[in-house]
């Protein structure tokens, strides 16, 4: 299967504007606001020191969480952890298109690293605009006249159709970067290989993302087992009648996922032989993990899949000739909670089949277990990983091979 998109091989960067998309999206101390981890971060120095090597102007565009969440701040931190990891100065610039920005972009020299304020203090960042919109809106017409090319390392928000992701791409040359490139390449390399039986095990709290990757792998044939973990399984087991009591409901609620109820329904109705739930589940009781059949569970918060369900589920999972994993089990980072996580970790590692594992907290929790050379692939990117496993069209990919197509590169 045969994707045609520029990567940075295609072009010369001597003295030319890039305009950099990564995602340095980071965890947050609650208490004291500083980064807790450079993950990504370092992840995307390879793509940032090759241009600047390479004789670019490298203008950073980032965001870091969303509005209204406690870790939605400002970037100054990580202009300075980006520095430390590439051993070059990285100059923070608190806005991200006014008149003192666009001067520091006009006056750089050759191999200068600037990183612009969070794109998501920008209101149409995130809006569902269509892409003559995003192509139109004020960032990206005030910043790509001082640019020649676009490169979108941004792997992990490739799924998002946002303006700093889809914009640049209808107005400049755009390229992908090493992470995107690798990314793509690994992940297209996997689908043109995935072998029977294909299971996918989705779980974590971002609910909503595994939902509709599950209901798109099941509709297109792409899956033969979705084995339900986390946020996930407890939203499902609520749509199959189970009562999980006020306590865990209301999470349910209050995380926004009360009407993906009705989705798992009908997904359980056309699909119930191939979605598995847990028969079983760890409560957090008296601050201990205490097991509980899946139709027993007491009005206590629910912390991981209980010990039956982890034997059933590695069952599927070293029978697996391909696997997709997102999301973890459970409350893994809370002692006592892990066994799920770890378990099911550790099933994937011992398979003999192709491997995938998505981003965030599942593939920081691999590498703590020192996993990574047991797995297939890794992706920095959970969300857009599993989205085009299962076979959904990714915005920031159709921008990529579009430009590439218009272009003529």
């Amino acid at each position: 299967m045969k994707y045609n998109f520029d990567t940075m091989d295609d072009f010369d960067f001597e003295g030319k504007t890039v305009l950099l998309r990564v995602d340095v999206n980071s965890p947050v101390d609650p208490l004291s606001g500083e980064l807790l981890d450079d993950t990504r971060m370092v992840l995307h120095s390879t793509t940032i020191s090759e241009l600047s090597e390479r004789g670019a102007k490298v203008v950073i565009l980032a965001h870091q969480s969303r509005p209204g969440k406690s870790d939605f701040t400002t970037l100054k931190q990580h202009a300075h952890a980006i520095s430390n990891i590439i051993g070059k100065e990285v100059q923070y610039v608190d806005s991200i298109f006014s008149s003192a920005a666009l001067n520091v972009i006009s006056n750089m020299v050759n191999g200068e690293i600037v990183l612009l304020e969070n794109l998501r203090f920008f209101s149409e960042e995130m809006p569902k605009l269509s892409a003559e919109e995003q192509a139109n809106s004020i960032m990206v017409q005030r910043l790509y006249p001082l640019a020649d090319y676009f490169v979108n390392d941004a792997f992990a928000t490739a799924h998002r159709s946002q303006t700093s992701i889809i914009g640049f791409s209808q107005v400049l040359p755009s390229i992908a970067g090493r992470v995107m490139e690798l990314e793509l390449n690994s992940l297209f390399g996997i689908l043109d290989n995935a072998q029977e039986p294909r299971v996918y095990v989705l779980g974590g709290i971002k609910a909503d993302d595994s939902i509709n990757v599950m209901a798109n792998a099941l509709k297109s044939n792409q899956a033969d087992y979705v084995l339900t973990t986390g946020l996930v399984a407890n939203i499902f087991l609520v749509a199959k009648g189970y009562n999980l009591q006020e306590y865990n409901l209301n999470f349910i609620k209050d995380r926004g996922y009360e009407n993906f109820i009705d989705v798992a329904k009908e997904l359980l109705e056309q699909y119930d032989d191939k979605i598995l739930l847990p028969v079983d589940l760890a409560i957090l009781e008296d601050d201990s993990r205490v097991e509980y059949p899946s139709d027993k569970i007491p009005n206590l918060p629910i912390y991981d899949i209980g010990s039956k369900t982890i034997e059933m589920y590695k069952e599927k999972i070293l029978a697996a000739k391909t696997l997709f994993a997102n999301g973890p089990a459970g409350v893994f980072e809370k002692e006592g909670f892990n066994l799920g996580t770890e378990d099911l970790l550790n099933a994937i590692a011992e398979s003999n089949g192709f491997s995938i594992i998505g981003g965030g907290h599942l593939a920081a929790a691999a590498s703590t277990m020192d996993l990574d050379d047991d797995i297939t692939h890794i992706s920095s990117g959970g969300g857009a990983s599993i989205n085009l496993i299962a076979g959904e069209e990714l915005p920031a990919v159709k921008a990529l091979i579009e430009s590439a197509k218009r272009n003529n590169y």
